[in-house]
């Protein structure tokens, strides 16, 4: 493919000999000769330039509940404006979304064209919305697009939103963090092993990942979709909850999603018993546990920590804050519920 002027330069990447470029972007580290793309699938050596094929351009963009994503202790009841691209530097062969996220950006064709001012006079004008999510497929695949947007939403008063696998590479966290206001982390499993063979990727780097974020101003939750007979093992579990509450801190939220078959998965859809089994472990070392994908109303719902009073109580994405003067705190106890209000 030859360069053109609507092409835009990647950030994170050096030049070397021959043409060759290596990016810096991922723990992929990709090293590109011209005319070859990342593993992320939208990141192309074109003559010796790293560019981005997912810049000024989105493969979806729509108004969310904030619950979706999922984030439940920031801005309950809120909406969010919430955009993706294609592509990912994950492969999971379980993907939930993988008709965006493993395919290629130039052989995609279902882009808007658009700019990151576009984007920011749209989420200000959209009715009870706190700001911009970026979601879908793995948004640091689409990262210069991300912070140009993120920096002037930030400008104008609006919150950024990270819904992502955590696989980056520290340099790039660190510069976009003080633009990103929330995170959901999908940490898949607490088994190196599992992250090879079910994703082609690695667990430490999602785990230095989320220890970065929980040591930043950043608000942070997990989701871990429970895979039938691949990450199921309650040994296994307990032994990543007790890791969260040690290194993350016990107030981390922790989303618990029932997987159904996708992409090039046949297992069978979870079994809601051992999700039931999964959800009474963790809450043994977390104040703050959740069920998705599932209709259970009591178990995803928010309760004091201390006192067990009721404080949101939500039916599937219907969320009702009980206490009408709720500022994040027990209207009962007065124990913290690590609930961004604004």
């Amino acid at each position: 493919m030859k360069k053109t002027e609507k092409m835009q330069e990647a950030l994170f990447y050096e030049k070397q000999k021959n043409d060759l470029v290596k990016c810096l972007l991922c723990p992929w580290f990709c090293e590109l000769k011209p005319g070859q793309t990342g593993s992320c699938k939208v990141r192309e050596n074109v003559e010796g330039t790293l560019v981005t094929h997912v810049y000024n351009k989105v493969a979806a963009l729509s108004t969310d509940p904030i619950e979706k994503k999922p984030l439940y202790h920031f801005y309950p009841g809120k909406n969010i404006l919430s955009i993706g691209e294609v592509g990912c530097n994950l492969h999971c062969n379980f993907c939930q979304n993988h008709h965006i996220s493993q395919c290629r950006a130039t052989e995609f064709y279902g882009f808007h064209s658009v700019t990151s001012e576009q984007i920011v006079n749209r989420a200000l004008s959209v009715r009870n919305n706190i700001g911009i999510a970026y979601t879908y497929n793995e948004p640091f695949t689409f990262y210069e697009f991300m912070s140009d947007i993120a920096q002037l939403s930030h400008e104008n008063g609006l919150r950024n939103v990270v819904v992502s696998n955590g696989y980056i590479n520290p340099e790039p966290l660190s510069r976009i963090l003080p633009y990103i206001d929330a995170f959901n982390i999908d940490l898949k499993a607490f088994d190196n092993n599992f992250y090879k063979k079910q994703t082609k990727g690695k667990l430490k780097p999602v785990k230095e990942t989320l220890k970065t974020i929980a040591g930043s101003e950043s608000h942070l939750e997990i989701t871990n979709l429970v895979i039938t007979s691949l990450n199921d093992d309650e040994s296994a579990f307990e032994k990543m909850v007790k890791w969260i509450a040690a290194e993350l801190g016990p107030e981390v939220p922790l989303h618990l999603s029932r997987y159904f078959p996708q992409y090039r998965s046949t297992l069978p859809p979870t079994p809601q018993k051992t999700l039931n089994n999964l959800f009474s472990i963790a809450s043994q070392h977390l104040q703050y546990v959740y069920l998705g994908n599932v209709n259970e109303g009591k178990k995803s719902s928010t309760f004091c920590s201390s006192c067990g009073t009721l404080l949101i109580e939500r039916n599937g994405y219907q969320t009702k804050i009980i206490s009408a003067d709720f500022d994040g705190r027990c209207p009962k106890c007065g124990a913290p519920a690590n609930i961004v209000m604004g």
